[in-house]
């Protein structure tokens, strides 16, 4: 049975040492837990973090950032990322197994780690983060969304072994909103987000990329494109469409 493993994310946080090199995530997380409360003076976990950059737009608004991931490669980009003026900490550790004691943080986050674990790991993986989160405090969930290309591509790459995490799966927005109040939480809110830049333009550079020819990490566009996409984008948000055509969803949940 094909499963993510800490080697995969040893490597790919090896060969991703080079910040300028790995994409940015938009400040979607902050951006859409900004709706529901001020994130000053709350203290906030991000689970599985990568980078921390998701986490770096929320101690600019005044949140004390707890940062925790198993890979050493990945909490040496953290430090090495991190603003030096910023409240962020880095924190080697289990999220099976979370170093802190119930009740602690006003906020729990993650994207891209729920998807990489089973149902029944999953499930323990959402417990122990709820158990660490205060009531009344916000869980968000960010994953994959299953109705898109990514998802056949990333298929047929696991098939072949080829797939740089080793195996993932994902999710409806109705799943995830399921399996959230399955475990007592209540859903207060679901977004998603368009790739920027194209999945189509990202898988082209990384096979020219292993082909010695080096794009731009962003392309160049036409003046005035991005705004038309962020208007775009506006228009349609938390609809049907746009949730069903994102390729990252994420829930936002309370703890009753």
């Amino acid at each position: 049975m094909k499963e993510s493993t800490k080697k995969n994310w040893d490597t790919f946080w090896e060969e991703k040492s080079e910040l300028g090199e790995v994409y940015a995530n938009t400040d979607r997380i902050r951006r859409n837990l900004s709706k529901h409360l001020d994130l000053r003076g709350k203290k906030i976990l991000e689970v599985g973090a990568g980078t921390g950059r998701d986490s770096f737009y929320m101690s600019k608004d005044g949140a004390t950032l707890f940062l925790l991931d198993y890979s050493m490669n990945s909490l040496t980009l953290i430090k090495k990322a991190a603003p030096p003026d910023l409240p962020v900490n880095a924190i080697g550790g289990d999220a099976f197994s979370l170093p802190f004691e119930d009740g602690t943080f006003d906020v729990v986050f993650h994207q891209g780690l729920l998807e990489h674990f089973r149902k029944d790991r999953a499930s323990a993986l959402l417990a122990e983060n709820i158990r660490v989160l205060a009531k009344g405090g916000l869980l968000v969930v960010d994953v994959p969304q299953r109705w898109h290309i990514y998802t056949a591509v990333k298929h047929l790459l696991i098939a072949l072994n080829a797939w740089f995490a080793g195996w993932e799966r994902e999710f409806s927005v109705r799943e995830l909103r399921t399996l959230l109040e399955s475990m007592g939480m209540r859903s207060r809110d679901a977004y998603g987000e368009w790739m920027y830049p194209s999945f189509f333009y990202r898988s082209m550079r990384e096979v020219l990329r292993k082909t010695g020819l080096k794009l731009p990490l962003y392309p160049t566009i036409i003046p005035g494109a991005r705004n038309l996409r962020k208007k775009i984008r506006n228009s349609v948000e938390g609809s049907a469409l746009h949730l069903n055509t994102s390729l990252s969803i994420g829930v936002i949940a309370e703890k009753l």
